[in-house]
């Protein structure tokens, strides 16, 4: 959650205007670069844990009550993307944009999940697996104009009418793949699995997924949209190689990412003191934090276009881009502003909480 603020803080306070292409070697830096980088590993986890979290929440319930579970959380959580998080994005009361992006993608994810949960756990990895492993096939088709395709594989950008775009960030393939394992890892979590077990499988398998992810990377055939290539000096070639499609996550994409989020699990389990606990409180109102940061950081921005200039209304978007060149601040500022963003936020996060823990009797409650 806290590096996912980082990624939000830098997109409207760097002073760049160029919002997803920041690890394209031919305009980067390795300070830039890095930044960008780093905050690939969110949505890939999220996904995964919200798969687990589903199977463990499972061992409470019926399959028929956890598919009920999850669909209604799945569809709150499109619902809460089209209205609450759309306005957050743009400021636009008009609702000239429509943005299909995390929060539909686990929702929508959650949708399918409801139905896979009642087949068998294997037949829910090898689906898992084959959307994971074999969605790059489908980079090579194309139906130009086609919402419906844009939905399910291909980051697309419409103009639905004069007045109304929709743009698919997150297509659902291979998103649902991703919870899909993510659900059946869970089952690593309940007897008679141990701790020390459970630690070198998560180890071992990360191991394997960061070396097939070498030897497909290196072949440069299959896995991701965007082959590597060779610059004439080392930084701009390791930039070229771990140059990673995230719309949608090719497969290339998840292997790094997935296994970086299997290694922190395996080792982070007994982490104890007060610097977990200060990081563990985001994570469990994480919906709360989400929709916080995303006002909290608009609302600076605004502040800082009407002190730079620009005019508070500028952030009023009606398009998905934000066009403003030199707006903004050097990337050390915006490190600044994302850590004082995290200290205002926690003590709301902690009385949201204590909250949440003292009325764990109503229902509501567990849909933020």
């Amino acid at each position: 959650m806290v590096l996912m603020a980082l990624d939000h803080t830098r997109d409207y306070f760097h002073q760049t205007f160029i919002l997803l292409d920041l690890t394209n070697p031919e305009h980067t830096s390795w300070p830039i670069y890095l930044t960008r980088w780093v905050t690939h590993f969110c949505a890939p986890a999220f996904s995964f844990l919200a798969g687990v979290s589903a199977f463990i929440v499972g061992q409470r319930k019926t399959k028929n009550e956890l598919s009920v579970f999850l669909l209604k959380r799945g569809l709150w959580l499109v619902v809460i993307e089209l209205s609450i998080i759309t306005f957050a994005w743009y400021f636009d009361l008009r609702f000239r944009n429509f943005d299909l992006a995390v929060i539909w993608s686990l929702g929508i994810s959650m949708i399918f999940l409801a139905a896979l949960i009642h087949l068998p756990k294997n037949i829910i990895l090898i689906i898992a697996c084959l959307l994971i492993f074999g969605h790059n096939l489908l980079d090579t088709i194309h139906f130009d104009g086609s919402v419906w395709w844009g939905i399910v594989h291909e980051q697309s950008f419409f103009k639905l009418s004069d007045a109304l775009s929709l743009n698919v960030i997150y297509p659902i393939v291979p998103w649902i793949g991703v919870m899909a394992l993510g659900y059946y890892f869970g089952t690593f979590y309940t007897p008679p699995l141990e701790v020390t077990k459970r630690r070198k499988l998560f180890n071992t398998i990360g191991i394997l997924a960061i070396g097939l992810f070498v030897v497909i990377r290196w072949t440069n055939v299959y896995g991701d949209l965007v082959q590597w290539k060779q610059y004439g000096n080392i930084n701009m070639t390791l930039f070229s190689f771990f140059n990673l499609t995230k719309y949608p996550p090719s497969l290339l994409y998840l292997l790094v990412t997935l296994s970086g989020t299997l290694f922190f699990l395996a080792n982070s389990e007994n982490w104890k003191g007060r610097i977990v606990n200060f990081f563990t409180l985001f994570g469990r109102v994480p919906f709360f934090f989400y929709i916080l940061h995303l006002y909290l950081i608009r609302v600076l921005a605004m502040v800082v276009a009407g002190l730079q200039g620009y005019g508070w209304d500028v952030m009023v978007q009606t398009s998905f881009e934000i066009d403003l060149k030199n707006f903004g601040f050097s990337l050390g500022i915006v490190y600044v502003i994302w850590i004082a963003i995290i200290l205002m936020l926690h003590p709301v996060c902690k009385k949201f909480d204590s909250y949440k823990q003292n009325h764990k009797n109503k229902w509501w409650l567990s849909y933020l």
